[in-house]
């Protein structure tokens, strides 16, 4: 079972424009409603690959109770713990004549020392049946920047794989507990190192840094460029094909999904490292975020480029 958790969830909207014009009444042409949050975001295409998803973290409200729900739809099992306030929204723009995104992210309700109390307690049984546990995203005002580095900690005393994809001090303090897997991106590898990584080469050194300093698995994404792995078999760069994306967002924590799903499946990295590149591939086509379809993934699976470096 793969364990996600999003602490800091919410409704993600997506608003198609045809031009985004700021301080004028922008129509909505198209939009669509999904659960969302870096974890949701992990939760659903892992889902779809075929693993049993169990989802964790705070929510609140009507807003919270419509993420439960919508869950039910992409076979991911809510267990969630319920705070007062009401869950947050982030909504998405895209502005089809100028082929550009512009998003606003909501900051959420706040936590107390007391709903974190028993959230840990609910934590703590849902990790004892979990294979792998995904931490993504972003923490709900209240909570500390330590507060994955805590988390982390617990999994591994529970003897379970952590993946833990955040940003900022949370990264920095999270790190410390030195978790399975992180994925950076370069601004990400640089804060970690203090290292210019302006160049592959550079980005290469530093994720090696990382992985010596006690991460079993490093994934660097770069955007078109693919993505490239440090860890205990190697060191390994993957190349997806240019197909023309529809909707980015999510891709990387659909990428987290298939690390997850490989993880739990024991597969050897560079089919994990192919399966988690075709999945976030495949996701660039679709207007839902952290959703995509079986038939795609399998065609872009066939066209990655695995280079051991």
């Amino acid at each position: 079972m793969i364990l996600t958790v999003t602490l800091n969830a919410s409704i993600d909207k997506r608003y198609i424009v045809d031009e985004f014009v700021e301080g004028h009444v922008n129509r909505v042409r198209e939009c669509s409603y999904t659960p969302g949050g870096k974890g949701l975001n992990v939760s659903k295409p892992a889902a779809i690959a075929g693993a049993k998803v169990i989802a964790t973290g705070f929510v609140g409200g009507h807003a919270g109770a419509y993420i439960e729900e919508s869950l039910g739809e992409f076979n991911v099992e809510p267990r969630f713990y319920h705070v007062k306030g009401e869950s947050r929204s982030c909504i998405n723009i895209w502005d089809e004549k100028n082929q550009r995104e512009t998003e606003f992210l909501e900051p959420g309700f706040t936590v107390d020392s007391k709903d974190f109390e028993g959230f840990l307690k609910q934590f703590k049984d849902l990790v004892k049946d979990a294979d792998v546990v995904a931490m993504s995203g972003s923490a709900p005002k209240g909570l500390g920047t330590d507060v994955y580095q805590g988390l982390v900690k617990l999994v591994k005393a529970a003897g379970k794989k952590v993946i833990m994809d955040t940003s900022g001090q949370a990264l920095l303090e999270g790190i410390k507990a030195r978790p399975t897997m992180i994925k950076p991106n370069t601004d990400e590898i640089s804060m970690l190192t203090g290292s210019d990584c302006s160049v592959f080469e550079d980005k290469l050194a530093a994720a090696k840094k990382v992985h010596a300093d006690g991460v079993s698995i490093v994934v660097c994404s770069m955007g078109i460029d693919g993505s490239f792995v440090v860890c205990d078999e190697g060191v390994f760069r993957a190349v997806v094909p240019r197909n023309k994306p529809v909707n980015t967002v999510g891709c990387g924590d659909t990428m987290v999904a298939g690390f997850a799903v490989g993880l739990e499946r024991a597969l050897p990295m560079q089919e994990t490292l192919r399966l988690a590149s075709a999945m976030s591939g495949a996701a660039a086509l679709r207007e839902e975020t952290g959703f995509y379809v079986k038939e795609d993934m399998e065609k872009i699976y066939e066209q990655v480029e695995i280079t051991e470096l």
